[in-house]
């Protein structure tokens, strides 16, 4: 008898358990998205101005200089298939990684754990990317009139893979901004060369062979030469390999999991 009431007690406090985390997780993605966007003028105009200003502004220099882009008739399409995967990566990934700063105090309350601020910030990353990407594509694609033929496969994969690295890269630099203060600095330094080495401004392709070889272990060059696969019938994007990327970003998340773990109280009592 003793056995069935504890037999049945598991379930239902496991149920306790997730309904909880639901609870807290849909409670930190309300107060983000009050803190974050609520507060400013604009609200989440500002997550769409922000990447279309960016796309405008490298379409319309870039057109200065050479006749035609790479890839179409369109520089603003061409920037866009590259620059939104790319924010995509770098926007979850910095809201991921200062989790652990902006829920500090919710965190020490034992319902709430890192677990549900690191899921609430990367849900709530991935909805308003996914929204911006396809209203900004969309937009581009009606204005381009070239008769895209969108291929939805490499759109997904891009999106998903883009996502997961975000999540895994975030992950990583939550323990070490948790624990190192100038790694924080360091970061952003390294960030900034990083959108001239992913694939944004110029195909893989074009350049020289031996630079290729180099280029080819940065992630992010598969994530971009996915998305214009999709968006550009004629163009094969034959180096990316998704099975490289996904064995990346797992790595990323593994040990972010594991040092998060080991490491989460320390940066809380910081």
């Amino acid at each position: 008898m003793l056995l069935r009431s504890a037999q049945i007690s598991k379930p239902a406090q496991g149920c306790t358990r997730s309904f909880a985390t639901f609870r807290a997780i849909s409670a930190l993605i309300l107060r983000e998205m009050a803190t974050r966007y609520g507060r400013s003028p604009g609200g989440y105009v500002w997550a769409l101005l922000e990447p279309l200003g960016s796309i405008i502004a490298l379409g319309f220099g870039f057109s200065l200089l050479v006749r035609t882009p790479p890839l179409g008739t369109s520089f603003l399409l061409f920037f866009a298939t590259g620059s939104l995967p790319f924010g995509m990566y770098g926007n979850i990934g910095s809201a991921v990684g200062r989790c652990i700063n902006f829920s500090r105090a919710l965190l020490f309350y034992p319902a709430v754990t890192w677990l549900d601020a690191v899921l609430a910030r990367f849900i709530l990353g991935l909805l308003t990317e996914i929204l911006v990407m396809a209203i900004i594509l969309a937009g581009l694609v009606i204005m381009a009139d070239s008769r895209t033929l969108l291929d939805i496969g490499p759109i997904v994969l891009s999106v998903s893979l883009a996502a997961v690295l975000g999540l895994g890269v975030g992950l990583v630099n939550c323990v070490l901004f948790g624990l190192f203060d100038i790694w924080m600095q360091i970061w952003g330094i390294v960030m900034r060369p990083l959108m001239l080495i992913s694939g944004v401004l110029f195909l893989y392709e074009s350049m020289p062979s031996s630079i290729q070889g180099i280029l080819w272990y940065n992630p992010l060059m598969h994530v971009t030469g996915l998305m214009r696969r999709g968006f550009y019938s004629s163009y094969e994007a034959s180096y990316v390999s998704i099975s490289y990327v996904l064995m990346f970003s797992m790595i990323c998340i593994f040990l972010g999991i594991v040092l998060m773990g080991r490491f989460h109280r320390d940066i809380l009592n910081r």
